[in-house]
């Protein structure tokens, strides 16, 4: 018996035409939206491709056009913080809810090494995109750098110095973070400490500087702790080394919900209750923050519209309009843990 398999013969527009009784040129001008074509016409083709099985082959049209329809989702993440951090998702379905729309594929590339940068540069360079949206990159950032090279329509979601001029969708990071510091600061709590991460892009740096305007004169670099991820394993970590450094620490402020969740269980593992000892507020307003117990108290940022709007900004450079940055607004949801 034979091993050997045969690919099965893809129907042409060719199969169409017979099966319509029509000529080619009608067929595609019929698949291609054409006016001046009747509607027994366009019927025809429609029951002929249902017929005939039909797929239209986009490789072979995008060669024609230049263009691939489909626009890259650069995430530069560990594989694992994919399914810890819910804003991914969020980002993800809001740029795909702009592209589909548009009729655009979105392509999700995700580095998590330099083998992972260099493959996707590679990639990019292929023309196998149209564009590109740019999440969590850091300063300096190869891959931005390689955009800008190619010349290819970009956009990130947040603003990473040292990177091309390129448009972005953001949110104020320094004075949400000054906001609900400063909350915080208003229920009467004297000693507050911040479990900081990712330093190395704008999101954690500019948290980080919005702490320390609002603490003032009171800021102590000695409360602290810093963690290269916005995880549960950084807030669990970095709460009791803050509570080492500091007993009788009443508040604090996490870089992102996940670190507060993981800042909670610490806190509830030592004895101290929240938010009678220690109150404590987050970033985010993800899914993370309904899940503590308390409530988490934390910025709300939009991060499916940001999402869409990074992929708006994409899709008016394809269109040789220019893509303006724009920065969303975000809330203070203040709930039990504070």
């Amino acid at each position: 018996m034979s091993l050997t398999r045969t690919r099965a013969r893809r129907a042409t527009i060719n199969d169409v035409a017979d099966a319509a009784g029509l000529s080619r040129g009608t067929v595609s001008r019929v698949m291609n939206g054409e006016k001046y074509v009747s509607d027994e016409a366009k019927q025809a083709v429609e029951e002929a491709i249902a017929r005939v099985g039909y797929v239209r082959n986009n490789a072979a049209r995008n060669l024609v056009t230049q263009e691939s329809r489909a626009i890259g989702l650069i995430i530069h993440e560990p594989h694992s913080l994919l399914f810890e951090d819910p804003n991914i998702g969020s980002i993800l379905l809001g740029a795909n809810e702009v592209l589909s729309k548009a009729d655009y594929q979105l392509v999700s590339l995700i580095i998590d090494s330099d083998r992972d940068s260099r493959r996707v540069a590679d990639y990019l360079r292929g023309g196998l995109v149209d564009g590109a949206v740019i999440i969590s990159a850091r300063a300096s950032d190869p891959i931005a750098a390689a955009i800008a090279d190619i010349g290819l329509p970009a956009a990130f979601v947040g603003h990473p110095e040292g990177t091309p001029a390129l448009p972005y969708a953001a949110i104020d990071n320094v004075e949400a973070a000054r906001s609900i510091t400063k909350r915080l600061l208003e229920t009467g709590r004297e000693q507050v400490g911040m479990i900081a991460s990712a330093l190395d892009r704008d999101s954690g740096k500019d948290r980080l500087a919005g702490f320390r305007a609002a603490m003032g004169d009171r800021f102590d670099p000695n409360l602290v702790v810093e963690y290269p991820l916005y995880t549960y394993a950084a807030g669990l970590e970095g709460m009791q080394e803050l509570l080492r450094r500091a007993p009788h620490l009443d508040g604090v402020f996490a870089a992102s919900d996940a670190v507060a969740a993981g800042a909670m269980t610490a806190l509830q593992e030592a004895g101290r209750r929240v938010p009678e000892d220690v109150g404590i507020v987050g970033f985010d307003d993800s899914s993370w923050a309904l899940r503590c117990r308390p409530q988490l108290s934390t910025v709300r940022q939009p991060a499916d519209l940001l999402g869409s709007t990074a992929a708006e900004l994409v899709l008016a450079q394809l269109q040789g309009l220019p893509g303006t940055p724009r920065v969303l607004e975000t809330t203070i949801m203040w709930r039990g843990s504070a």
